[in-house]
C-alpha cells in the first residue's frame, strides 16, 4: 500500500493574474511507508511546494491526493486540520520555537487541542526529550539553546502527536556539517521506529546519507 499518492498534481499561484506562476506541473508520485524520501533540487524547483501538498498544508490547483488509499483532495479544512495533526509532524528550516517559554512547553504545545490530560502529555513529552538527549534542558527557555538543541527541540515537538509521517523542509539549512549528520542519524532512528520521512533539501549530507532510501530530483516544478 502507498502511504501517500499524488496523481497529476498542478499548483498555480496568482491564477488569472499577470504574475500567474505554475509551481508544480502535473506531478504523479507515490510515497512508500517506513522509508526516507528526499526531494532534491535548486531553489525554485518546486520541492517546498510539493512537500506542502504532500503534508496537506496546501491544496493543489488540480489533481488528486490519496492518503492511505483514501482521497482527501477536496475535504473541508476542518477535516484536513485533523488529518494534519494526527498524521504529520513538521520540522522547518526556521524552527519556529516560541520564545519566552520552556523547551518542555514548546514540545507539548501541538498536543493541547487533543484534550489529553496534562500529566500523561507531560510524561510523553519528557520521554521524547530523553530520547533526543534533551531532558536536562526541559525547563530551559528556548532562546538559551544552541543550534543543535533547538533543532532537536523542533524534532521533539514534531513527534508529540505520534505522527506516522515526518516532514522536514530544509532542516539542515542553518546547521553545520556535524549537526546536519546528527539530524540524519536521528532520522535513521525514527525510520527504525517505522516512521515515514519526507525531506526537502539541497544539502548533499541529506541526499548522500545511508538513511535515505530514495532521492527524487526536481527542476522547474517537474520530477526529472
Amino acid at each position: 500500500m502507498n502511504m501517500i499518492q499524488l496523481l497529476n498534481i498542478r499548483k498555480v499561484f496568482n491564477m488569472g493574474r499577470p504574475n500567474e506562476f505554475t509551481a508544480i506541473h502535473g506531478v504523479s508520485l507515490s510515497i512508500h511507508p517506513h522509508q526516507v524520501t528526499a526531494l532534491k533540487g535548486p531553489s525554485g524547483s518546486g520541492k517546498t511546494t510539493l512537500l506542502s501538498i504532500l503534508g496537506c498544508m496546501a491544496r493543489p490547483t488540480s489533481g488528486r491526493i490519496m492518503l492511505f488509499d483514501r482521497e482527501i483532495t477536496s475535504l473541508p479544512e476542518r477535516f484536513l486540520t485533523e488529518i494534519r495533526r494526527k498524521t504529520f509532524g513538521f520540522v522547518f528550516q526556521q524552527f519556529h520555537l516560541i520564545k519566552g517559554i520552556t523547551v518542555l512547553e514548546n514540545v507539548m504545545l501541538p498536543a493541547y487541542p487533543g484534550g489529553e490530560g496534562y500529566g500523561a502529555l507531560r510524561k510523553r513529552a519528557m520521554e521524547i526529550l530523553d530520547l533526543l538527549s534533551l531532558s536536562k534542558k526541559a525547563s530551559s527557555r528556548v532562546e538559551w539553546l544552541s543550534g543543535g538543541e533547538a533543532q532537536r527541540t523542533a524534532i521533539a515537538r514534531a513527534l508529540i502527536n505520534r505522527p506516522s509521517v515526518m516532514i522536514a523542509d530544509e532542516p539542515t539549512g542553518h546547521l553545520d556539517s556535524r549537526l546536519s549528520q546528527e539530524f540524519m542519524q536521528i532520522m535513521g532512528r525514527l525510520k527504525q521506529d517505522r516512521k515515514t520521512i519526507l525531506i526537502a533539501s539541497h544539502d548533499p549530507i541529506v541526499h548522500e546519507s545511508e538513511t535515505v532510501d530514495r532521492v527524487i530530483e526536481m527542476r522547474d516544478g517537474r520530477i526529472i
